[in-house]
């Protein structure tokens, strides 16, 4: 149906180039200097079924927060882009999902109206690779900016760290994915003010 989309954000801080495909199949060539990031995002298109492009660079010699801010901010643009007036769309999707021992839900609205909760506990200081798990929940929130939804991500148990981020970028994937379907019963954008994207 070609819903794609493309956006870059050029700053002093960081350079970022993405190019979405919502009706993909998962293809991935994603390049960021954060091999953790860099995973976490393919996990997005891969279980969302998303055709994903990124090439993203930025001050990591200070530390990962802005390239993984910038990165969550324009990915959600695409996704918005890519999605125009939403016609035809469920707009809602929610997604539980196991990894091992953890397990995540993720539930969003593609309503226009951007907010934002995270209900998972994690440690301060540790590190997923050179990657600060703090910034789990910046990008998570970049995202719901760029996209202008609600997104709620909880953390029912989990306590191998990698588990307990991996999950929630997975229960986003799948959330996602039914959120920006199209239901063949539905006709117009799925609200009753009739518009989605003011």
């Amino acid at each position: 149906m070609g819903r794609s989309a493309s956006a870059t954000r050029t700053t002093k801080e960081t350079s970022i180039e993405v190019t979405l495909e919502l009706d993909g199949s998962g293809r991935t060539d994603v390049q960021t200097p954060l091999p953790f990031l860099t995973h976490m995002v393919e996990q997005i298109a891969r279980h969302g079924l998303f055709d994903l492009t990124v090439r993203a660079s930025g001050d990591v010699e200070i530390d990962g927060h802005h390239t993984t801010e910038d990165l969550g901010l324009v990915l959600g643009q695409c996704v918005a882009k890519a999605l125009g007036d939403k016609a035809g769309i469920v707009r809602y999707g929610w997604a539980t999902l196991p990894m091992d021992e953890a397990r995540a839900t993720c539930t969003l609205d593609l309503s226009g109206r951007q907010h934002f909760v995270w209900e998972v506990d994690l440690p301060r200081g540790a590190k997923l690779g050179t990657w600060d798990v703090e910034l789990a929940p910046v990008f998570f929130d970049a995202f719901a900016r760029g996209a202008a939804c609600n997104l709620h991500v909880v953390l029912h148990r989990g306590e191998i760290l990698h588990h307990i981020v991996e999950i929630c970028f997975k229960a986003l994937a799948r959330a996602l994915r039914d959120a920006v379907r199209i239901e063949p019963r539905a006709s117009g954008v799925p609200s009753t003010k009739g518009t989605l994207v003011d």
